[in-house]
């Protein structure tokens, strides 16, 4: 069974133990709350991670983290609203009521954790997601004469390919993985014409004999042929990120100064990478020696090396990519580089701790100081 399901799996049993515990604890709650049914219970607390959370942009991995920018929300509406409420006003105000169930009853505090990380669990998918810039939303990609554009939710309107912002967040795939590329395919600049897959197979193809082929060269169409093994060896192979070839970096515009090698974009922190496969003979061999002296050579020499490293410079500075580069002594080794490689096709998302210092300064809340 693929991991993703075994995830799955095990979200859906913690999600189903968190209920008991919920059901459990339903009918004291209800009472020390003045709650009606449960629905009123519901909006009194658990409807209100909307508002005290921004879901548009918060990226949230752990149902602690969940919780934890819950409460900062709960305890940020609560100072707001002491600093524009008058002291009479405070004890009927809605929200300090809802505090003051909160912090008077143990069992309230309880039964909100645990609806809370339920609630995470339960939206798992779009909650820890993190979505990319506007910026970085689009990746134009490939040749001058063979180029594609790479986007979230694309459509086209008015002879340009854009996203449909209002559904970007609605996406279920990781971003920028193969689940991606199989979701939306690549867009052709300035028509109305994709290019889609319908299995993992026709994209790999697609990567290796397209993509990849029409660079030239056969260092590129190494590590080509190494990713698409590890794909295919690989139960989750739809949370794989992509091996992006050709990364340009003046996007659409048909001249352009760069293009890197290959690029991978962490799904869970949209962090890029890149990788550039640099042999002499391309990037600073010299040419038609004859007839030139020696300081000649060497300023020819100089100047290659500059614009190699103007490219790489200009990367990190625009884009913030760090880029690894592979000489003649390290393509001796394809397997050693892909190996380097690799090591970015698995990305790990870090755990945030911070819950039970959250809780505290919610519960430290005084409205009447």
């Amino acid at each position: 069974m693929a991991k993703r399901d075994l995830d799955k799996t095990r979200r859906n049993k913690e999600i189903d133990a968190l209920t008991i515990q919920i059901k459990e604890l339903e009918p004291i709650v209800l009472k020390l709350t003045n709650s009606e049914n449960i629905h009123s219970l519901n909006g009194k607390y658990g409807g209100k991670h909307k508002e005290y959370i921004d879901i548009q942009n918060a990226v949230i991995d752990t149902p602690e983290h969940f919780v934890t920018l819950y409460y900062q929300g709960f305890l940020e509406t609560l100072k707001s609203l002491k600093e524009s409420a008058s002291q009479s006003q405070k004890p009927n105000n809605y929200y300090f009521h809802n505090f003051e169930y909160y912090q008077k009853h143990e069992e309230v505090r309880i039964w909100l954790n645990l609806f809370l990380k339920r609630t995470f669990l339960r939206n798992y998918d779009s909650l820890s997601k993190n979505r990319p810039k506007d910026e970085d939303s689009i990746m134009w990609i490939g040749q001058q004469k063979a180029s594609y554009g790479l986007l979230v939710t694309p459509r086209f309107k008015d002879g340009q390919w854009e996203n449909d912002k209002s559904e970007i967040r609605h996406f279920k795939p990781r971003y920028w993985t193969i689940s991606h590329i199989l979701k939306t395919g690549l867009v052709i600049p300035y028509l109305e014409e994709k290019i889609t897959f319908n299995d993992l197979e026709q994209y790999l193809s697609f990567f290796k004999n397209v993509l990849v082929r029409n660079s030239g060269s056969s260092h590129e169409q190494q590590i080509a042929k190494r990713y698409c093994d590890f794909v295919r060896n690989t139960a989750d192979f739809g949370n794989v990120p992509l091996l992006i070839p050709e990364f340009r970096y003046g996007g659409i515009t048909p001249k352009h100064e760069y293009r890197l090698d290959f690029t991978i974009v962490d799904p869970f922190n949209m962090s890029k990478v890149g990788f550039e496969l640099s042999p002499w003979s391309t990037h600073g061999e010299i040419t038609g020696t004859k007839g030139k002296n020696q300081k000649e050579i060497n300023e020819e020499a100089k100047a290659n090396f500059e614009k190699e490293m103007k490219k790489l410079k200009s990367y990190f500075r625009k884009f913030g990519i760090p880029i690894l580069v592979y000489t003649d002594s390290d393509l001796k080794d394809y397997d050693s580089i892909f190996q380097d490689i690799s090591k970015y096709l698995i990305p790990f998302q870090a755990p945030k701790q911070l819950e039970f210092q959250a809780i505290a300064d919610l519960l430290a809340f005084n409205p009447y100081e």
